[in-house]
C-alpha cells in the first residue's frame, strides 16, 4: 500500500479536489487510480476494479473510448487551446441542437457549475426579478445561490449550506421540497412576481435518485407560464443519459433552459447552456448579460464531446443501456434483500439500502442508509467492485460494461448485502 493519500492530505485540503471522492461516510480511505479502460479502473496498487462509478456519469461508453481517445489526441497535436472560435465549437453546437429540437442556441463552458450559475443569471436578467427557486436535495454546483439544501456531496457530510455564502445571496434562493406542488402553488401565490426561475433537475440524481410524477414537472411548467417565470432543467446528469438530448419528452415537458455537462463532454471537462434566440441572446456580446471564459469550447474537449455524441446518435443505444440497467435491477428484485434495492430509470441506478420505499423527496430517504451502504461498499470494494463513496450517489451503465459483468456485480451486491445484514443483525 503507498502512502498516497497521506501525501495527498499534506498537499490538498482532506487529500482530495472532491468532497464527493472522500470516504467520509464509507469504510477505508480513497482509491488513486492510475487507468481506465472499458468497464475497468486500475489503482496505483495494481488492483483492477470493474467501475460502477464511470466518472460520475460522462463516460457513456467507457474509460478511454478508443475513437474519443484517438480523436483527442490527434486533435491535441494541433493545439491544446487557442482562446479563439474554431470550427468544431460550431459543429459540437449543432450536434447538441439535434437533441433539443426545441432550441436554438447553445454557449459552451468549461463545467456544469458554471452553467447552472450563468442560467440563474439570465433569468434574472430576462423577468428583471431575484429570487430563484430549486429543491431540497438539489445539487447544481457549488455557486452562492445554489448551495442550500444541495444534494449528496452536502448530506455525505451533514452539511444543509455552504460557510461563505452571505446571507444576501442565500435569501435570493426559495427551497421546497420534491413532488409538493401545492408547496409550489403556495410559494407562487406569495412572491411569484418576484421569482425569476425554477430550477430542477427534472430527473434528481444527486441525492440519490428521486423519480419525480409527470404531473408535478408538469405543474410547475403551468406555474412558470402563468407567472412569467423560467423552468430551466439541469441536465447536466440526465442530458444524453437516457436518451439523444433531454428528458423533457419522457415527461412531456419542455423548459426554457437547459444545463448540461458530463456526456457532452465525453470525459473532459465541458459545461453549455441551451435555449431559444429570445432568452440566449440575451448573453453578451449580443445582449447585456455578461458570462465569459478563457478554456470555453477548448479543442480538446469539443472533440471528445463530438465523438462522443456521434456515437450516440442510434436509438439502439439506448435500448442496449436500458437492457442493461434491467438486468441488473432483475437480479436485484429476485433476490429480495432486506436492505437493498435498486432504484432505476435506464442506465442510471441508485443503490438504495433500505426496505421502504424509493422516496420522491430528500426528506423521505432513510436515515440508515449511509449505515447500512458504508458496510456493503467496503465488502463490495473488496471483491473488486468501484461504487461511488456515498449512500447518496448513483451508479452508472456503461455500453462497456457486458451482461457477464454486470452479473457479476448484482450476485457479488447480493452476497455483500445478505452478509452485512446479517452481521448487523448479530451485532458484529
Amino acid at each position: 500500500m503507498t502512502d498516497w493519500f497521506d501525501r495527498a492530505c499534506k498537499a490538498i485540503p482532506g487529500g482530495v479536489n472532491s468532497p464527493v471522492r472522500a470516504f467520509g461516510s464509507v469504510r477505508g480511505q480513497p482509491v488513486f487510480v492510475s487507468k481506465g479502460e472499458g468497464p475497468w479502473i486500475t489503482s496505483e496498487e495494481g488492483t483492477r476494479y470493474l467501475d460502477l462509478c464511470m466518472s460520475w456519469g460522462p463516460l457513456i461508453l467507457g474509460h478511454a473510448d478508443p475513437v474519443v481517445v484517438e480523436t483527442v489526441q490527434k486533435k491535441a497535436k494541433d493545439g491544446l487551446t487557442f482562446g479563439a472560435c474554431h470550427r468544431q465549437e460550431v459543429e459540437l453546437a449543432e450536434t447538441i441542437l439535434c437533441g433539443y429540437p426545441w432550441a436554438e442556441r447553445v454557449r459552451m463552458m468549461s463545467s456544469g457549475t458554471e452553467a447552472v450559475m450563468t442560467a440563474g443569471r439570465l433569468a434574472r436578467a430576462v423577468t428583471g426579478r431575484p429570487l430563484l427557486l430549486k429543491f431540497d436535495g438539489g445539487y447544481h454546483g457549488h455557486s452562492d445561490g445554489y448551495l442550500v439544501k444541495a444534494g449528496s456531496g452536502l448530506a455525505t457530510q451533514a452539511i444543509a449550506n455552504s460557510d461563505g455564502v452571505p446571507e444576501a445571496i442565500a435569501g435570493c434562493t426559495r427551497v421546497l421540497d420534491l413532488d409538493d406542488l401545492e408547496a409550489a402553488k403556495a410559494l407562487f401565490a406569495e412572491e411569484g412576481d418576484s421569482i425569476a426561475a425554477v430550477v430542477i433537475e427534472p430527473l434528481p440524481a444527486n441525492n440519490g435518485l428521486l423519480i419525480q410524477r409527470q404531473r408535478f414537472l408538469a405543474g410547475l411548467r403551468d406555474l412558470c407560464d402563468q407567472y412569467g417565470a423560467l423552468l430551466l432543467f439541469d441536465e447536466v446528469i440526465s442530458g444524453f443519459r437516457l436518451r439523444y438530448g433531454g428528458v423533457g419528452p419522457l415527461f412531456g415537458v419542455q423548459p426554457d433552459l437547459v444545463t448540461l455537462g458530463k456526456i457532452m463532454g465525453g470525459g473532459l471537462p465541458m459545461g453549455a447552456m441551451v435555449g431559444t434566440a429570445d432568452v440566449m441572446d440575451r448573453l453578451a456580446p449580443v445582449g447585456p448579460v455578461y458570462q465569459a471564459g478563457t478554456l470555453s469550447g477548448n479543442p480538446l474537449s469539443v472533440a471528445a464531446g463530438l465523438a462522443t455524441l456521434q456515437q450516440l446518435f442510434d436509438p439502439k443505444v439506448y435500448d442496449e443501456l436500458e437492457r442493461k440497467g434491467a438486468l441488473v435491477e432483475n437480479m436485484l428484485q429476485q433476490a429480495d434483500l432486506e436492505h437493498m434495492q435498486v432504484v432505476r430509470m435506464g442506465s442510471i441506478l441508485w443503490l438504495y439500502a433500505s426496505g421502504e420505499t424509493p422516496p420522491r423527496r430528500a426528506v423521505d430517504v432513510d436515515g440508515m442508509i449511509s449505515e447500512r451502504f458504508g458496510s456493503v461498499h467496503e465488502a463490495m470494494l473488496r471483491a473488486g467492485f468501484y461504487l461511488p463513496p456515498s449512500a447518496y450517489e448513483v451508479c452508472f451503465v456503461s455500453l462497456a460494461h457486458t451482461d457477464a459483468q454486470l452479473s457479476s456485480f448484482a450476485q457479488a451486491l447480493v452476497e455483500a448485502s445478505r452478509t452485512t445484514t446479517k452481521q448487523a443483525a448479530a451485532g458484529t
